[in-house]
């Protein structure tokens, strides 16, 4: 896909999106589809952004205009005390012109830092801004976490990745949704399939009464760390699989969710792990870790 054409893709869904008042949740799912889909990753597996794709996504017309706020992001960068050589790193890119001519152009590959810090300093006047602040500082939190995580106790472990579920287990009911899976009561079935494949056979409602929850009780609010992390994977490779291999219809997205489960399972089973089903239920809830934590700060 050419520089012509993804801009024609992004315009479009930015018209048929942010044309129509948005529910939180709707967009949640708009500001993951939208800046999700320019991310890149390198050969060590970094993840990226190209600042000319960037720039598209945040509608400014002109390049000079957009590299103004970079400008200011980069300061803001060295500001706050961290290298923006290694946030902002210079490249440049051959765009082709007519008669088989090509153009050398000036770019930026931008971390998710970079580009929280970009948006922060763009006109927040455009919605698509407005989104992209409230999107990068969720998320640039997130990696935070996950970058200290070793750090943790063994509570705000499980806050993070619980947090990181709730991210993730939107983004799969998209996917899912992409597929075919639409109703609430066949997303419910969707899900018992991974849950099945995770836990042998075990389906939400099993997991449900094994931990001795009460019927309000969400059983991922009564996980400990190992357990949280078993399921995200499983979320977030189902996520991916259903995407990358276009999947498309309720039981192939089913047979998908359950095989990723059970894949996840083997894993656990090589490396001589204890099955989800048999690990130990935390004394206390996300909710009662968080009211803890709330009273702590005021």
């Amino acid at each position: 896909m050419d520089e012509k054409e993804f801009e024609m893709k992004l315009h479009a869904l930015s018209e048929r999106v942010l044309s129509k008042a948005l529910s939180s949740d709707e967009e949640t799912n708009y500001t993951e589809s939208l800046f999700e889909s320019i991310r890149h990753t390198n050969i060590y597996g970094q993840e990226f952004w190209y600042a000319r794709e960037l720039q598209i996504a945040l509608e400014y017309k002109e390049w000079r205009n957009f590299k103004k706020v970079i400008h200011r992001a980069v300061i803001a960068c060295n500001n706050s005390e961290n290298d923006s050589a290694e946030h902002f790193v210079e490249v440049n890119k051959t765009i082709p012109m007519p008669n088989s001519a090509e153009k050398i152009i000036e770019d930026y590959e931008l971390s998710r830092y970079a580009c929280y810090l970009i948006v922060q300093n763009g006109d927040s006047r455009k919605k698509v801004i407005a989104l992209g602040q409230s999107y990068f500082a969720i998320k640039t939190r997130q990696q935070e976490l996950i970058e200290n995580y070793d750090n943790l106790d063994e509570d705000n472990k499980r806050l993070a990745i619980r947090n990181e579920m709730k991210v993730h287990n939107k983004s799969l009911a998209a996917a899912a949704k992409l597929a075919g899976v639409e109703k609430p009561i066949d997303y419910a079935i969707f899900q018992n399939n991974g849950y099945q494949g995770l836990y042998g056979g075990l389906t939400k409602n099993d997991i449900h009464k094994r931990k001795g929850l009460k019927k309000s009780q969400d059983i991922l609010d009564h996980m400990g760390s190992t357990e949280l992390a078993a399921n995200l994977f499983r979320a977030t490779q189902t996520d991916e699989k259903l995407r990358k291999e276009h999947i498309i219809g309720k039981d192939a997205a089913n047979k998908a969710h359950f095989e990723v489960g059970r894949k996840v399972r083997e894993t656990i089973k090589d490396l001589g792990g204890t099955m989800p089903e048999d690990l130990p239920v935390p004394q206390k809830s996300i909710q009662q870790i968080e009211r803890e934590r709330n009273k702590k700060l005021y």
